[in-house]
C-alpha cells in the first residue's frame, strides 16, 4: 500500500519484548512482541501533520512527543514487526489530511418551536408544585 508520507527506518526504534498473556512453555523465554518507538517531535514530517498528531491527545504519545506502540497480536516477532509498521502508518494517515472545516448551521424553525414548547410545559409543571396559600 502506497502512503502519501514516508517515515525513514532510522527514525523508528523496534525493540523485541516479551508478550503478555498466556503463551505455553515458551512464554518466559521468547520475546515475540515488538515495541515501536517513533520520536514524533524530531521526525521529518510536515509541520502541520506533526502539530495535529501532537495535539490529538493520543494516549500512546509521551510528554516528550515519542509515539510508543506495542504489537503482540501475532505469534512471531517478524509478523509483529510488520503489524507495528502497518499500525504506525495507519495512525500517520489519520493526521496526514487536515480535518474538514465545520459549517455553521442554524436550528430549524420546527426544532426551535419544539424546544420552546418543552420549556413552557416544564415551567407549568414546576409552577404547579408551589404552595397556593390563601390571602
Amino acid at each position: 500500500m502506497k502512503h502519501a508520507l514516508h517515515i525513514d527506518d532510522s527514525q523508528v526504534d523496534l525493540i523485541a519484548i516479551r508478550a503478555q498473556g498466556p503463551g505455553g512453555q515458551n512464554v518466559n523465554k521468547v520475546s515475540s512482541a515488538v515495541q515501536l518507538r517513533f520520536d514524533l517531535a524530531n521526525a521529518s514530517l510536515p509541520e502541520d501533520v506533526k502539530q495535529r498528531w501532537l495535539a490529538s491527545g493520543d494516549s500512546r504519545l509521551t510528554q516528550e512527543g515519542v509515539f510508543i506502540l506495542k504489537a503482540q497480536r501475532h505469534r512471531t516477532q517478524e509478523a509483529n514487526r510488520v503489524d507495528a509498521w502497518a499500525r504506525l502508518y495507519e495512525t500517520l494517515d489519520l493526521y496526514a489530511k487536515p480535518p474538514k472545516p465545520r459549517k455553521a448551521t442554524k436550528p430549524s424553525y420546527g426544532s426551535v418551536q419544539r424546544r420552546l414548547e418543552g420549556k413552557a410545559m416544564q415551567s407549568k409543571i414546576k409552577s404547579g408544585r408551589s404552595k397556593n396559600l390563601p390571602d
